[in-house]
């Protein structure tokens, strides 16, 4: 059985992911074209120096604080774009770190938030 503190953090990792995808949305609309993979969330804080450079990006950046938060457990999200599962996929391994798991390692992905 997964403890509360896991239920938190699951729940904010999912909280996080909606902000990057609201960011990155906004990209979207500045650059018509999401950060590609190699550029990754990075890009949502400094302009991309890498692949296709975005023609308006926002001075200041996309994100609130200025960085790309961490999951909860401490890891980079894991970017991809094109996703598999939708325009982008952003993945948190879970406590684990690692692919895959169950109750605590479980993965959180933002195909599955609703």
């Amino acid at each position: 059985i997964m403890g509360h503190p896991e239920d938190a953090k699951r729940t904010m990792a999912t909280a996080q992911m909606s902000s990057l995808e609201t960011a990155l949305e906004t990209y979207k609309l500045d650059n018509g074209a999401y950060p590609s993979t190699e550029q990754g969330l990075s890009a949502l804080v400094e302009a991309p120096s890498v692949g296709k450079l975005p023609p308006k990006w926002r001075k200041g950046g996309y994100m609130k604080k200025g960085k790309v938060p961490k999951d909860p457990w401490g890891n980079n999200y894991v970017y991809l774009s094109p996703g598999s599962h939708s325009d982008f996929d952003i993945i948190s391994y879970g406590s684990d770190g690692e692919s895959g798991g169950e109750d605590a390692d479980a993965d959180v992905n933002n195909w599955e938030i609703e």
